[in-house]
């Protein structure tokens, strides 16, 4: 047990190290997370993914409800505005074009029945909320594509839950039902959508009173919980449901609306400055502990659902890059395009369908299963590595002729994540420079001046 104990304390120090390392030279903290976890599982045996039993799957949804309330604060309903055409540009295209490519795949190549081909890509098809929102925030991109990605992972995982329970059942019957797998969409989308706006104004209009309670500041997450679990009980998704909470906590100045009035005793209250910092250190606790959960997760005994994994990633990412030089606006750079070609990384959605198919029995189950898992880790892998290459002048220059000429991109320099120590003390000597020059010529004009 003490040992168990050291290796917590370690693991969170060095999950800060990783993120300084990541802030400073681009090396994705997910991925030395990932790697952790493959160390002390697969690789030396140490730990496996089924010693965690039942608390895995719960500790994976926990991550996903926190990681969402959160960005959701963090999103500007202006930006949302802004951004919901690039939305419907790119992410909805995305996800079925991969259903589409993968389901191809896995019927020519990898031996699956056309309907099990089907569910891998429906598995596949979105992209990870828990990894790619702690990426985008560390990236310097605009407001308007980080929000573009921040909901297409939330919304993906939702249509990869839907289609994929759909796909699930429609091996009770002959056909699949297209007209019901929309409206379940639909349903799923706006119904939770509802919750969590009404939870949101509900909320923020008695957050006053809240706060004069003893210990209060777990209670939002709390609430959040309830509307979570409210959701899913009702076959809604949670996931949006908590993402529209975190909207509503973050822009309570767009849901004041005069007939509720009557109803409210107190104005509706936004979240303070360390209320979020509060919640931003959990959200890095369970990030830390779920990425080398997800790295225990991954299979190496089967090296032909390896070999699929990485062929099955290789296409989704160029399908990405194209989907992304016909989709994106002009408006964005060639950096923000960049980073939304290489934004598919799979990871929660994906790592709980894999096992669906086995559990009911279908045929080729198990081989979805071992794809899945693979493609998680691969894609992550992928998407942590170019991300890291992404400032070599090479890579670049590459990026930059794909993209054509944009003229957001002249006379713009590029993006750094931050100043080194070098230009950092570059800039102090030159401000001493600029100070004693500054002495210099003041003394001079006093000097005149006498």
């Amino acid at each position: 047990m003490g040992q168990t104990f050291i290796f917590l304390g370690i693991l969170i120090f060095s999950a800060h190290v990783f993120s300084a390392i990541f802030s400073r030279k681009k090396i994705p903290d997910v991925l030395l997370l990932m790697l952790i976890g493959i160390v002390i599982g697969p690789l030396f045996g140490f730990v496996s993914a089924s010693d965690f039993g039942k608390v895995g799957s719960v500790f994976a949804s926990l991550t996903l409800v926190f990681i969402l309330f959160e960005s959701g604060t963090d999103t500007s309903i202006q930006n949302l505005r802004d951004s919901w055409k690039n939305l419907v540009r790119v992410a909805i295209p995305s996800f079925f074009l991969s259903v589409g490519l993968v389901g191809i795949l896995g019927y020519t190549v990898f031996g699956l029945e056309i309907k099990a081909s089907l569910l891998l890509g429906a598995i596949l098809g979105g992209t990870s909320s828990a990894v790619v929102i702690p990426l985008v925030k560390q990236l310097p991109m605009s407001e308007e594509n980080r929000t573009v990605l921040v909901l297409e992972s939330a919304i993906t995982d939702v249509l990869c839950i839907v289609f994929a329970l759909a796909f699930i059942e429609s091996y009770k019957y002959s056909s699949v039902d297209v007209g019901g797998i929309i409206g379940k969409v639909l349903a799923s989308f706006i119904l939770a959508m509802m919750i969590g706006v009404a939870g949101g104004i509900a909320w923020s209009s008695i957050l006053e009173r809240i706060r004069k309670i003893q210990n209060s500041m777990f209670l939002t997450p709390a609430f959040v919980f309830v509307l979570y679990g409210l959701s899913e009980a009702m076959g809604y998704s949670g996931a949006i449901a908590a993402l529209a909470f975190g909207i509503v906590m973050g822009n309570t100045e767009y849901f004041e609306f005069s007939f509720l009035k009557k109803f409210q005793q107190n104005n509706m209250m936004k979240l303070e400055a360390h209320e979020k910092s509060f919640f931003s250190e959990i959200v890095f606790i369970l990030k830390t502990f779920f990425f080398v959960y997800i790295g225990i997760s991954i299979p190496f005994s089967d090296m032909t659902a390896l070999l699929y994994g990485g062929l099955t990633t290789v296409v989704l990412f160029v399908m990405r890059l194209l989907l992304t030089r016909f989709s994106a606006t002009n408006r964005s750079s060639a950096f923000d395009k960049t980073i939304i070609s290489m934004m598919i990384p799979k990871g929660l959605a994906a790592a709980v369908l894999a096992s669906l198919p086995e559990q009911a029995g279908l045929p080729g189950g198990e081989a979805i299963k071992y794809i899945t898992y693979s493609v998680v880790f691969i894609s992550i892998l992928v998407t942590s590595l170019l991300i890291l290459l992404n400032n070599r002048k090479g890579v670049k220059r590459f990026y930059k002729y794909f993209w054509g000429k944009n003229e957001n991109d002249t006379n713009v320099e590029e993006p750094t994540m931050e100043r080194t120590e070098t230009d950092i003390f570059d800039i102090a000597k030159d401000n001493i420079q600029t100070e004693k020059s500054t002495a210099v010529a003041n003394n001079d004009s006093n000097t005149t001046k006498q």
